[in-house]
């Protein structure tokens, strides 16, 4: 599976994780941008457009949600496909179930593991669902 020329979409606010998440998926070819806050998710992801997928952190400041960007996201009739993965540390135990009856494509948690993850991603944009997290 590669990711070369793939368009990836990212929202994360913490610098350390979007440098490695973007290192991670850059290796592998694919193209990346990222929306720190969420603020101004769809004008950012229409200027950065087409999207494979969109990598979602569900805790981000200023009462932030990826839940609540998620519904942003979808509510526009051109992302209404795309697959949404969330990426978070939230507690698997509260974030999984939520995100599954959201229609969340899977869940990755935090922090993620390098050699698995350019796959995991790879897969989701081939429409197979991951839902991993570590066991605590």
């Amino acid at each position: 599976m590669s990711l070369k020329g793939k368009r990836i979409f990212i929202v994360e606010d913490d610098v350390a994780n979007k440098t490695i998440i973007v290192m991670l998926l850059e290796q592998q070819g694919a193209v990346t941008a990222i929306d720190r806050f969420g603020r101004q998710v769809l004008e950012k992801l229409k200027a950065f457009g087409p999207v494979d997928v969109i990598l979602m952190d569900l805790m981000l400041p200023n009462n932030v949600s990826g839940f609540d960007l998620f519904d942003v996201v979808r509510s526009d009739p051109e992302y209404s496909d795309v697959p949404i993965v969330a990426v978070s540390a939230m507690e698997p135990a509260v974030a999984v179930p939520r995100a599954k009856a959201k229609g969340f494509a899977g869940f990755i948690s935090k922090p993620v593991e390098y050699d698995l993850f350019p796959r995991q991603i790879a897969q989701v944009i081939e429409r197979q669902a991951v839902w991993q997290w570590l066991p605590q």
